[in-house]
């Protein structure tokens, strides 16, 4: 049977490292009803990143947060959330696709941000996504580099069309691009 299209927020929060992003969103998610999720797509790989992490989990999220940590399948833990949810903070769509490309899954994450902004819609839950905008800087200087850097701005440009609003956060002051 298919699900019935509801009317929730969903945006798409960009600006660059330490802008502002992820503490404008867990803001904005707090005033909404129910059980808050946070997906993250971090992963501790030292002893920085872990410390990082845990500061984030503690320092910034109430006992409302269920954190959900994902590297890449992201869009199957977002489908399988069960009703109840008030809103998903999903950060951040920029380590996701670093973590797709790094582990040669890059087929694999564009079958999923398609079917991500298929489902975006029809969340029966408000949803902010967190991505940094890497096209304001430099051309990487390697291939590697400048694939990520063209990928993750195909993401962004796919989730804004599919996001109702779209901010880009400058020192900690959201700009609204859309909605």
């Amino acid at each position: 049977m298919p699900r019935k299209q509801v009317e929730k927020e969903s945006v798409l929060v960009l600006g660059g490292a330490r802008s502002g992003k992820s503490a404008y969103a867990l803001q904005r998610a707090q005033g909404w009803e129910g059980r808050l999720i946070y997906v993250a797509t971090a992963e501790g790989k030292d002893e920085e990143m872990k410390t990082r992490i845990a500061h984030h989990r503690v320092q910034r999220r109430s006992r409302r947060w269920l954190t959900i940590e994902e590297p890449i399948d992201v869009v199957w833990q977002l489908k399988e959330l069960a009703d109840g949810i008030g809103a998903v903070v999903l950060d951040c769509v920029t380590l996701w696709v670093s973590n797709a490309l790094l582990n040669g899954q890059r087929d694999a994450l564009e079958n999923q941000v398609a079917e991500l902004i298929e489902e975006i819609p029809l969340f029966p839950f408000h949803f902010l996504a967190i991505s940094n905008e890497v096209g304001l800087g430099l051309v990487p200087d390697t291939p590697l580099g400048r694939e990520y850097r063209d990928l993750l701005g195909s993401v962004n440009q796919q989730l804004a069309q599919a996001c109702k609003e779209v901010l880009f956060m400058t020192a900690g002051l959201p700009m609204k691009v859309k909605g």
